[in-house]
């Protein structure tokens, strides 16, 4: 839907280099060819630098927790930092170079993240949920050196990858506080626009997309936090149910900037009661929730009666919450909720619908501004436009576009696709919403056909093409639907070529996507609907999903 003009697009560095260098060289432009008026020699930002301030003040204070213990102190975590860069820049890492993390929530992966930053690298978190050979298209395509992952996906994965590094486990190296401050290498010197994280995000041609953030976006991040969502003092407690892989993972980030607790839960994931439980042992507790989790802790909080205590804030976002299920969620849970918009491009920082507001049901409007995702968080611009890029006043439908500090340097190695995304300094979002005359923000419909399901995005193009690698399928449509519990769900349209079953095609999905991309329907048709052109209509897809009603089976 945005339009098309002259290029602010990002030409990122194809292979490896070093992306402070080519700094210098090119007269101060970051990794997206853009001019970078902040930028000078001296002017270094490494992330790590805010771990070992902390340390300096808060050494003796928690860091991490596992379940209900501590797992380490500031400066615990510091040297384990430290001698993981010195082991890491052994195999060869050097700054620039990326390193992947395909993990699921365990304490070590926070000591992972922070030694690879210290060493001047930037990570590829990868959703532990995907498939190994959808984990090893991430990691070639990163180029990444070396990677950590999970002992149950190690051999797996080093079939289909190799020549890559794997290990499962922390170092020795790394594992130990024997040393001394004083004899850890500081963190490596970095720009404010070197690679720090590399976020794969699908497009809808179902090939994975890095969105390229460096310290500045991830600081603007953090501080859109502390300014808006809620500020954090030390000993506060960032509980990670959701992936630390994802957005909710980047909320660790300010609780490390003021000495807060970063705890992960002993079942690496989020279960109603184990996250009461937390809540109430630390005290002062805030958690990231998908809509899917927001409903599962909802339901476990009615039939057991218990009210929560302890907690701070539940953060709400990554897919649709409609007014009815907030609403519920207030007089169940309580008066603990904010919501945020925001994509991978722009990290979790679009909009924000604070506490004040949701929890302000006498203002004349409070139903509507629930119904909204908020205003625009301070460190960007938001604009309604229309196909041609031109500003639409409040009231009116367009496309939801961002500029500032905060977007993304580019896609890595996509120049085009980074081209496509950013246009005149505007990120497009593919979102169509509206603004009112406050600056609330209300989502109406997404110009993509991506689905997001349990907080997961789901692009149909992936599922298709893995429907269409099965001898009977002659062709397949896919299109989300509303789902009470999940957000959406998928559901497959398919022609057959050869007689096949639901549990047949669902088997198969399972080799070769993710499991929870997987449909949750089939529904077996003649023909799919197309225009002249051959392309299938999903537009009329989910007109009849619509039409037929019935929920899933």
């Amino acid at each position: 839907m945005c339009w098309r003009g002259r290029g602010d697009s990002a030409i990122l560095a194809r292979g490896p280099v070093d992306p402070a260098a080519a700094l210098g060289r090119s007269g101060g432009r970051d990794n997206a060819g853009r001019r970078d008026s902040t930028f000078s020699p001296s002017a270094a930002m490494n992330l790590a630098l805010w771990l070992t301030r902390t340390t300096q003040r808060r050494g003796d204070r928690p860091a991490i927790g596992h379940g209900t213990r501590v797992w380490c102190s500031y400066d615990q975590l510091a040297r384990r930092a430290a001698q993981l860069s010195a082991w890491l820049r052994a195999q060869s890492v050097a700054p620039g170079d990326r390193v992947g993390l395909f993990l699921t929530n365990r304490p070590d992966y926070l000591v992972m993240l922070w030694g690879i930053w210290w060493t001047g690298a930037a990570a590829v978190p990868i959703n532990a949920k995907l498939h190994v050979r959808e984990a090893a298209w991430i990691l070639r395509h990163s180029g990444a050196r070396l990677a950590f992952c999970d002992a149950d996906t190690q051999t797996e994965l080093t079939t289909a990858l190799p020549g890559v590094a794997l290990h499962a486990e922390l170092p020795a190296e790394a594992d130990g506080v024997c040393a001394t401050q004083a004899q850890l290498a500081p963190p490596v010197d970095r720009s404010d626009s070197d690679p720090a994280w590399l976020f794969y995000t699908s497009g809808t041609t179902g090939r994975p997309k890095g969105v390229v953030l460096g310290a500045r976006q991830l600081r603007e991040a953090s501080l859109g936090y502390l300014a808006e969502v809620q500020p954090v003092a030390p000993g506060d407690v960032m509980l990670h149910p959701a992936p630390l892989s994802h957005g909710g993972g980047l909320y660790h980030l300010p609780y490390v900037m003021h000495g807060g607790v970063n705890v992960v839960p002993l079942s690496g994931g989020f279960e109603p009661a184990e996250i009461l439980e937390l809540a109430a042992h630390w005290r002062s507790a805030s958690f990231f929730a998908a809509p899917t989790m927001v409903h599962r802790l909802v339901a476990f909080v009615q039939a057991s009666g218990r009210r929560p205590d302890g907690l701070a804030t539940i953060t709400y976002g990554g897919g649709p919450m409609y007014r009815a299920d907030i609403q519920r969620a207030l007089q169940v849970v309580g008066p603990h909720f904010a919501q945020i918009y925001g994509q991978g491009e722009s990290p979790m920082t679009i909009t924000v619908l604070p506490k004040a507001i949701i929890n302000d049901a006498g203002h004349p409007r409070h139903g509507e501004r629930l119904a909204s995702v908020g205003y625009a968080q301070p460190m960007l611009e938001l604009s309604i436009r229309d196909a041609l890029g031109r500003a639409l006043p409040a009231g009116e439908a367009g496309e939801v576009c961002v500029r500032g500090d905060i977007v993304m340097q580019g896609y890595w190695q996509q120049p085009e696709a980074t081209a496509e995304a950013i246009r005149d300094g505007w990120l497009c979002t593919g979102d169509v919403g509206r603004l009112d005359h406050e600056g609330f923000l209300t989502l109406l419909d997404r110009s993509k056909d991506l689905i997001i399901s349990g907080g997961s995005n789901i692009y149909p193009r992936e599922v298709e093409e893995a429907l269409l690698l099965h001898p009977a399928v002659s062709e397949a449509g896919v299109v989300g639907r509303p789902d009470a519990e999940w957000g959406e769900s998928v559901v497959a349209y398919v022609v057959l070529r050869a007689p096949a079953t639901a549990a047949e095609l669902d088997a198969f999905c399972q080799q070769q996507i993710a499991r929870f991309k997987r449909p949750k329907t089939y529904r077996f048709v003649d023909a799919l609907p197309k225009n002249h052109y051959g392309k299938v209509l999903k537009t009329a897809l989910r007109e009849q999903e619509a039409r037929i009603g019935d929920p899933p089976v």
